[in-house]
């Protein structure tokens, strides 16, 4: 990592600023003023208190006495000055906070809706680990700069009228004073090139530890399972220890500047405590001059560190602003059309020389499916059947349109989807994926998703899947929590739930990734005999990802899926005949679950 920051990072980081000092005008604009207010009066009270020296300490000492009235007027000057002061740090802290995390709450929404706007195909390049830290510590990082922004625009201001008032008190005195900012900005600039460096490697290692973390919980009953316990431990200590280290580093190179940027204030003083001495004794300044001018440097040591604290998290937001704006400015998000989803009744389905691939940005697309094209008309069910790899769930996903075909098209109602308004396929189709996701949640709230849906409608929907059974079973029903992911559910329980949450739409395309596996086969029968007779009475086109050979028998049509072709079309006894490969699969499939339910048999008959 190199020792030196790119010369352009305090433009890049002052421009950053910018964005929020243009967001937020007016927020800002108060924030300084009250800066400003507290400057003038730090400024004020060292005057006040050179005056109080002068008027009344001065001639109370040679006289013996002092009158009241100067006493309660020198004590209204500095109650009053202080009670100003006071609030301008209030209002100061007030606005600063509230523009930073307006900004951040800003940031983190943008971030949050362009994630929901990219189309999966991006999602799938980018771990989950480091979108979270996106949102989360970079949007953070990017505005952290804003909360001592205004203290440290007031600090100029600041100077400037310290810089008067020291020229007004004795120019000798102001001249050795002078001395001790520019020492001060050398003294931050070299801070600044040493801690850049430091600061993005924290940074991205922050984003590391939280991908590995997030990782590990993802995977942690692949990790309990298979005994890697103590390697995932390992894993994430790696990058904790190197998270350490950065900011151990980081530390290290503010304890040497810290004590530095304190200490230079400090010898200010003595320097002008010692020239101004000096300066009193052959008449040339008073000793109020000489107390307001060395109390004056004495209350500028602290904020002059503003700017050091600016200019220190300057590089963290520079990091932070790249990190965020690759997820702002990430190109590919679906374009929308305006056509509007046609009727209320089941929809028809064509899909037409549908070609699709993945590939990371700027590689070449690996083809996953090639020329797929075959139609479901409107209420018919269609049973989708292909070995592992053959592009069953990617065809699924261009179905409900998380993703486009690179050649080609898919037609609901003979529009291209392409062509439907934003919202335009989800009022029209539901995909009930393999991967099941329950949220931690009542099972009304993972059935409707917050939509204003009335019970009688959730319980038809459960009944449909079979599921109003052991709903009505729960503690509270529908009121019952299912914990995080819905682990205290079976799999066929969580996988009935999830057909339900799409029934109760009232989809008009149905779309099944092998969405019952976990559900026993006698109740998977009830299931799809319910949506054919919802189907005779108006309801779905059913799009259904099969194994079971009974569940395949009831769909009017099968199509082959085979490496990414459709290699044959037809009913499942038409297939059965003609086809060894497809008699040969779907055979296959069937001896596997009669093997798995014979295990199962076999296993309860022991215990």
């Amino acid at each position: 990592m190199p020792s030196r920051v790119n010369p352009g990072i305090l433009r890049e980081g002052l421009g950053v600023l910018w964005v929020a000092v243009k967001a937020e005008p007016r927020v800002f604009a108060l924030s300084v003023a009250a800066s400003g207010l507290y400057a003038v009066m730090t400024v004020a009270s060292a005057w006040v208190l050179g005056r109080a020296t002068d008027e009344v300490m001065l001639p109370a000492f040679r006289s013996g006495e002092t009158g009241a009235g100067a006493l309660a007027g020198a004590a209204v000057l500095i109650v009053g000055v202080a009670l100003l002061k006071a609030l301008g740090v209030a209002g100061r802290r007030f606005y600063a906070g509230l523009m930073q995390y307006r900004m951040q709450a800003r940031y983190r929404r943008e971030v949050t809706r362009q994630y929901l706007r990219l189309p999966l195909a991006w999602h799938h390049r980018h771990p989950t680990g480091q979108l979270l830290s996106n949102a989360n510590a970079d949007v953070e990082a990017v505005w952290a700069p804003i909360a001592p922004l205004p203290m440290a625009v007031g600090v100029v201001f600041m100077l400037v009228i310290a810089a008067g008032a020291l020229l007004v008190a004795d120019v000798m005195v102001a001249l050795v004073g002078f001395l001790v900012f520019p020492a001060i900005a050398l003294l931050n600039v070299i801070y600044q090139r040493r801690l850049s460096p430091l600061a993005a490697r924290a940074q991205q290692l922050r984003a590391e530890v939280s991908e590995v973390a997030h990782e590990s919980f993802e995977g942690g009953l692949v990790v309990k399972t298979l005994g890697r316990e103590d390697s995932e431990t390992q894993r994430f200590a790696e990058r904790a220890r190197q998270l350490r280290d950065a900011n151990v580093r980081v530390g290290r190179v503010r304890g040497l500047f810290d004590p530095l940027l304190e200490a230079l204030p400090g010898l200010g003083v003595l320097a002008v405590l010692l020239v101004g001495t000096v300066r009193m004794r052959s008449g040339a300044m008073d000793a109020g001059d000489l107390v307001h001018v060395a109390y004056l440097f004495t209350l500028l040591a602290w904020p002059i560190r503003a700017l050091g604290w600016v200019l220190a998290e300057v590089p963290r937001s520079v990091v932070g602003w790249h990190r965020v704006r690759g997820v702002l400015d990430a190109g590919g998000s679906l374009p929308y059309g305006t056509a509007e989803p046609a009727g209320d009744a089941a929809a028809s389905l064509q899909v037409r020389a549908v070609r699709f691939g993945y590939g990371e940005d700027g590689d070449t697309p690996h083809d996953i499916l090639h020329d797929v094209t075959f139609g479901a008309a409107a209420g018919r069910t269609v049973a989708i059947v292909g070995p592992t790899g053959s592009g069953k769930s990617t065809l699924t996903g261009l179905l409900v349109r998380l993703v486009d075909p690179a050649d080609g098209s898919v037609l609901l109602d003979g529009v291209d989807v392409r062509d439907l308004r934003r919202g335009g396929v989800a009022a029209t189709a539901a995909l009930v994926p393999q991967q099941t996701f329950l949220f931690d949640d009542t099972v009304r709230g993972n059935v409707t998703l917050g939509r204003e849906t009335p019970d009688e409608q959730v319980w038809e929907a459960l009944r449909l899947a079979q599921a109003d059974g052991f709903v009505a079973a729960l503690p509270q029903g529908l009121d019952t929590r299912v914990g995080e992911r819905g682990t205290t559910l079976s799999g066929g329980q969580r996988q009935r739930l999830a057909l339900a949450r799409a029934l109760v739409r009232r989809p008009r395309l149905l779309v099944l990734d092998d969405a019952t596996s976990s559900v026993d086969p006698q109740v998977e029968a009830r299931i799809l005999g319910g949506l054919r007779e919802a189907q005779a009475g108006g309801g779905a086109t059913v799009i259904v990802v099969a194994y079971r050979k009974a569940t395949i028998a009831l769909a009017d049509e099968v199509v082959h899926l085979d490496r990414g072709r459709v290699v044959d079309r037809g009913t499942h006894e038409e297939l059965l005949e003609r086809s060894a490969g497809y008699r040969e699969l779907v055979n296959a499939y069937d001896r596997a679950e009669a093997e798995r339910a014979g295990a199962e048999g076999t296993e309860e008959a022991l215990t």
